[in-house]
């Protein structure tokens, strides 16, 4: 990389006032190409109140990395939806570019709050909304992930259920 692409300087930043994103969840913008001038990176503080989940998509030709620092993420993912993760406070998550996915918040009455990265500086230009698969999940959060891939309620554990 050449010093005119670099930015100068390094940057301290706070976070943004609360946005909304395509996906439907909000989000705090700390590092991205416009409040930093990043090439690569993006990173955000994701907040999912109790109950709320997002719309289903991918980020075509970028990775996301997440770490969750309070409450329970959850996602369904893979082509179909087909697939789904649990993702407890201090639990970290990888998602491949180009991965359809439905994240929310495992719990009803706590918020999940997360630091989210991503390898498309403008956050929101990989963001490709796939509502085909939207009913693929049921709406209720009382239905998820049991009637999709009949998962025992005990098994509401840490990790991948198939």
């Amino acid at each position: 990389m050449s010093d005119t692409t670099r930015p100068a300087e390094c940057a301290v930043l706070q976070g943004s006032p609360p946005v909304t994103g395509k996906q439907g969840l909000q989000y705090s913008v700390g590092v991205s190409a416009e409040t930093a001038g990043s090439q690569r990176i993006y990173m955000q503080k994701l907040t999912i109140p109790p109950g709320g989940r997002g719309r289903a998509h991918r980020h075509d030709g970028h990775e996301t990395a997440l770490f969750v620092l309070s409450g329970c993420a959850a996602m369904f993912h893979g082509e179909a939806l087909e697939r789904h993760s649990f993702t407890p406070a201090g639990s970290f998550v990888y998602i491949p570019a180009g991965v359809p996915h439905l994240p929310y918040n495992a719990s009803s009455d706590e918020p999940c709050v997360a630091v989210v990265s991503r390898t498309d500086p403008r956050e929101q230009e990989s963001v490709v909304l796939t509502p085909e698969l939207e009913a693929l999940v049921p709406p209720s959060q009382s239905d998820w992930p049991y009637a999709i891939i009949g998962l025992p309620r005990a098994a509401h554990a840490t990790g991948e259920d198939e």
